[in-house]
């Protein structure tokens, strides 16, 4: 197990690529998307362009911007200029994995590559809301490499490219996450590792799930009092620790159950239960089915 908390959390989700497409615009032109849930990304490669996820305020993405959004919300995505009582535009596929929007003769005004992913993780929506609503990373050229990187392999046939694009893709996000800045100032696991005193909690958290963590210990990992560090905790990550720290067990034993490559007593004890019994209570209470007939995919 890593001991990176972001690292943890974006392996756990098993990010895989569904498509990515480069699309060209000119003129006046507006898309409009509505919300999947899904994980969305998009890098703006030369022009600029003004975007709205949900009922977020606008923002301008300029060329080598990126923005990712790890749980797809209605979108508006529009030219700066000559949008007013404009119609949704829809874009025209001119080949391959490329669209054009907007004006169909002449050069471009804007270039982007958008990615639509999809997480495999059965507790996908408990960690995504551990993530930023979105993230926008600016002049980081090795998000550009990583993105090529996607697109390239998501159009090839070449062996075991599924899994080369889940490692691209976890590269990615991590990249995104660990360099951007969020739009919204709202609680998540981003904000608890900027927090220097919660990150030490949180990293010792995730290098040893099996410890009987309490409060305490984990207030004197982040050198605070237990009623300052539980405060703290739950405004800046939104969750308690304990509750935190379950979600997380809990993820984990999913993960191992679902490989079934040990028996019930040593999953209990990398999740810090002392006994099968105990563990098998605690999961069916959390999951709402016996971690052995999870196991069995039932």
């Amino acid at each position: 197990m890593t001991i990176d908390p972001l690292t943890d959390i974006v392996t756990l989700l098993q990010p895989a690529a569904r498509f990515s497409k480069l699309v060209e615009c000119a003129g006046a032109w507006r898309i409009r998307r509505e919300a999947t849930g899904e994980p969305f990304y998009c890098a703006i490669l030369e022009g600029a362009c003004r975007v709205r996820f949900g009922d977020d305020p606008p923002f301008i993405l300029e060329a080598g911007d990126f923005v990712l959004v790890p749980a797809m919300r209605d979108l508006v995505n529009e030219s700066l200029e000559g949008t007013a009582d404009l119609p949704d535009t829809i874009p025209a596929q001119l080949g391959d994995g490329r669209f054009r929007a907007g004006r169909l003769e002449g050069p471009a005004d804007l270039r982007m590559r958008i990615g639509h992913c999809s997480f495999g993780a059965p507790d996908a929506a408990l960690l995504v809301s551990l993530l930023p609503d979105v993230v926008i990373v600016r002049g980081e050229p090795r998000l550009a490499t990583l993105i090529q990187l996607v697109g390239e392999e998501t159009r090839a046939k070449r062996p075991a490219r599924e899994l080369v694009l889940e490692r691209l893709l976890e590269v990615l996000l991590i990249e995104a996450l660990r360099c951007g800045t969020e739009t919204a100032d709202a609680p998540g696991l981003s904000r608890g590792l900027a927090d220097e005193r919660l990150a030490a909690a949180l990293h010792a958290l995730h290098a040893r799930p099996a410890h009987p963590w309490t409060v305490a210990d984990l207030a004197a990992e982040a050198a605070l009092s237990r009623s300052a560090f539980f405060a703290r905790f739950q405004r800046v990550v939104g969750v308690a620790p304990m509750e935190y720290l379950l979600a997380w067990r809990m993820a984990l034993a999913k993960q191992l159950l679902r490989r079934r490559e040990m028996g019930m007593d040593e999953v209990a004890e990398r999740v810090g239960y002392g006994s099968a019994s105990t563990f098998s209570v605690a999961f069916a209470r959390y999951a709402g089915v016996p971690p052995a007939r999870y196991a069995r995919g039932g």
